[in-house]
């Protein structure tokens, strides 16, 4: 089970969740582009970036630092891999929670070498020790260290070679605007469409041998929540259906079945969706209800409800938000088939 500092608990098998599991690294390794051009949806993002790749390879300079923000399982770090691929730039990988004193990104810095590319994933959560001294390094590719302590102390300059940051970022309105302000390229990126997700889902199943049909492969797209991660997740999972309850195919009505044993329904909404939806509408008359009284009445955790349920169903308008709670949207009760008294 992966924990987030921003959160206080996610299930373990919410095969719906966002949230990097241990299975989807693995899986990951094999099924990431390699190149732009093999690299499905964010056209924006990527026509950006085409431009500027192939610009800073004219002029051969390093690439301007980069900010990728946007959902979870969209493809940040993929698109970190390639930008280092397309310059043939070696890639240091590391997140901010994982740098927890200045001397740590001291000795990442100074490890780098010409034109390589320096990975921080969850850039929010740098302390603001460390995020200091990433200023110097990130506008003039150079390092202020402080030697000694008391009236004794000096700073020291020392040179960097030039680098590429790329920072990625699930909650951009938490990056201080020094730091943002630094990034010369910034792009976000957004939930894949239906038809994207499909092509991912064949790609996929092309990489792990897996026979699909298109109707098959529309219908994990169909539910998987816009994000890539999921869809992924979800072809393996369908893939050990058809392996033992078909001919090994994965069609739409193998597709179908499985999903309805993963209680995943066509939106992509699973049980604990449904059982906030539930509370709210038989409990508490379609709302409002405060969040600490949902949180109480589901058994999750408050933050949780918060930043890893509540979002999805915000943006399929099943809930609002109000001044004085949660309110289930017509939509959620048509969806769910509660009666509107």
């Amino acid at each position: 089970m992966e924990f987030n500092n921003d959160l206080d608990f996610e299930l373990e098998d919410r095969l719906v969740s966002t949230l990097k599991r241990e299975e989807d690294h693995e899986m990951d390794q094999g099924l990431r582009p390699k190149f732009l051009k093999d690299y499905i949806g964010q056209t924006k993002a990527k026509e950006k970036l085409e431009i500027f790749l192939k610009a800073s390879q004219l002029r051969g300079e390093c690439l301007d630092h980069v900010l990728l923000y946007g959902p979870p399982g969209l493809g940040k770090t993929t698109l970190a891999s390639i930008i280092a691929t397309e310059m043939t730039a070696n890639i240091r990988i590391t997140s901010g929670p994982a740098i927890e004193r200045p001397g740590d990104l001291a000795a990442i810095l100074t490890n780098l070498k010409a034109g390589d590319v320096l990975f921080i994933d969850e850039i929010h959560r740098l302390n603001r020790a460390v995020e200091e001294i990433l200023y110097p390094a990130m506008e003039d590719y150079a390092l202020d260290i402080i030697v000694g302590k008391g009236p004794s102390a000096r700073s020291i300059r020392l040179d960097l070679t030039k680098f590429t940051l790329i920072g990625a970022t699930t909650r951009a309105g938490l990056l201080t605007s020094p730091l943002r302000d630094r990034f010369g390229i910034i792009n976000k990126l957004e939930h894949y469409s239906m038809e994207e997700l499909k092509l991912i889902v064949i790609r996929s199943a092309g990489i792990l041998n897996i026979p699909i049909e298109e109707e098959g492969a529309e219908e994990i797209a169909l539910r998987s929540r816009g994000t890539p991660r999921i869809a992924n997740r979800l072809l393996k999972r369908i893939r050990d259906y058809a392996e033992v309850k078909g001919d090994g195919k994965i069609t739409l009505s193998t597709a179908h079945k499985a999903l309805e044993l993963l209680e995943i329904d066509k939106l992509g909404l699973d049980k604990v969706d449904q059982k906030i939806i539930e509370v709210i509408i038989q409990n508490f008359g379609g709302g409002p209800v405060g969040i600490d009284t949902l949180a109480a009445s589901t058994g999750e955790e408050k933050n949780t409800i918060e930043d890893v349920y509540e979002p999805f169903l915000l943006q399929k308008g099943f809930l609002s938000r109000t001044p004085r709670g949660r309110i289930a949207s017509v939509k959620a009760y048509d969806h769910f088939g509660f009666s509107r008294s």
